[in-house]
């Protein structure tokens, strides 16, 4: 099992974030009439059509991905699919790293093979790369089909999976499960409430303390009454500074952990054949929802294989194999109104009551700013 820590930060395009060991060295890709074409194509009709962009990726025959962990999300099998789909070989490089470690490899390694062809990002690193021309615009076939909210409008990043913030909770070592924020003061949970990471790097932890914060009068354009729920959860002596990974999950170290719904039902599937009762509870008082973006590095070494990944993952197969993983895909209301959702996956999924409310860029740049100065406050001592 792989142990992944926190993943994504889903905000901080400007934070200082430790970069990846990088040589800069590396043979630059090889170039011809296909791979110059397949650079510049924005859609698969500039290819001819599907069939001809299949068969310029399997010419290519490997695409370079990034910080992609086989039990986030079902990624283990989406690549799987793929690679048994069309015959071509995926490089997983660095499967624990963050949306920072993504953007330095494609910054550090232009013009080498060794540069990630696509990324899976935070949304604000997506807005962040879009901005500094890294990105190569290209529209999938159902392009049209993603919500206007959820993709860029030059087609340079498009949302692929969401999730809502919720509790996990070892039933077996915790006497009552907590259900809201608010339980999650209760004196019965010393030294057991953890994260998935640290919010100023981390975006399942970040929206941790942006869900905390819709729990305690704060909103969307104010983010420090999460800060000081964490305060006052260190002060009770609730918080747990161990962040929460599967491993940690799987040991007991963690008991109950706030992360990404998806994540916290996949870890209550995996890990029920050993013997822990994983609960799963989205809170009613702190209804927090974020989705991830997809993007083609501009300068991908394989540039047709990254723009077939692009397809297959907006595909109805690929959308299924997200949303088996607990994921909400993008496409889920055209799946539907399709006829293709996996309808048993979708029943499965964490119950929500309410709708939850997206945080704009602004918003999300706020709130970052807020975080970075006052995390390391708010759990000190």
């Amino acid at each position: 099992m792989t142990v992944r820590p926190a993943r994504v930060a889903a905000f901080a395009a400007a934070l200082t974030a430790a970069s990846l060991a990088l040589s800069a060295c590396g043979a630059a890709p090889s170039t011809d009439a296909s791979t110059s074409s397949a650079a510049t194509a924005t859609s698969a009709a500039d290819f001819g059509g599907l069939d001809a962009l299949v068969k310029a990726a399997k010419k290519e025959g490997t695409l370079h991905v990034i910080a992609l962990p086989p039990d986030w999300a079902n990624y283990g099998a989406v690549i799987a699919g793929f690679k048994k789909k069309y015959g071509i070989k995926i490089t997983n490089e660095n499967p624990d790293g963050s949306s920072q470690d993504e953007v330095n490899a494609i910054t550090s390694r232009k013009g080498q093979d060794r540069a990630p062809d696509v990324v899976d990002l935070g949304s604000t690193f997506a807005l962040s790369a879009a901005s500094q021309g890294l990105l190569a615009p290209y529209k999938v076939a159902d392009y049209d089909k993603i919500p206007a909210a959820q993709k860029d409008s030059k087609a340079r990043w498009y949302n692929d999976y969401g999730g809502y913030i919720s509790i996990g909770c070892d039933a077996k070592k915790v006497t009552t499960c907590p259900k809201t924020f608010a339980d999650l003061l209760k004196s019965e949970y010393k030294g057991k409430v953890a994260l998935n990471g640290n919010p100023t790097k981390s975006g399942s932890a970040f929206g941790g303390v942006y869900a905390a914060a819709l729990a305690s009068g704060g909103s969307l354009d104010d983010i420090q009454p999460g800060l000081d729920f964490f305060a006052k959860l260190k002060k009770s002596g609730n918080y747990n500074p161990v962040e929460s990974t599967p491993a940690t999950v799987e040991k007991g170290e963690t008991p109950i952990s706030i992360d990404w719904d998806y994540l916290n039902a996949g870890y209550a599937d995996e890990f029920k054949s050993k013997g822990v009762d994983w609960q799963v509870s989205v809170p009613t008082d702190g209804l927090f929802a974020l989705y991830y973006s997809q993007a083609i590095n501009k300068t991908a070494p394989h540039p047709a294989a990254a723009r077939l990944w692009e397809e297959y993952l907006y595909s109805a197969e690929g959308q299924n194999l997200w949303l088996k993983g607990y994921a909400r895909p993008v496409l889920m209301d055209a799946l539907k109104t399709a006829g293709t959702l996996d309808t048993a996956a979708a029943a499965k999924l964490p119950t929500v009551s309410g709708t939850a409310e997206f945080p704009t860029q602004a918003q999300q740049d706020k709130a970052k700013t807020v975080v970075t100065e006052g995390w390391a406050k708010a759990v000190a001592g």
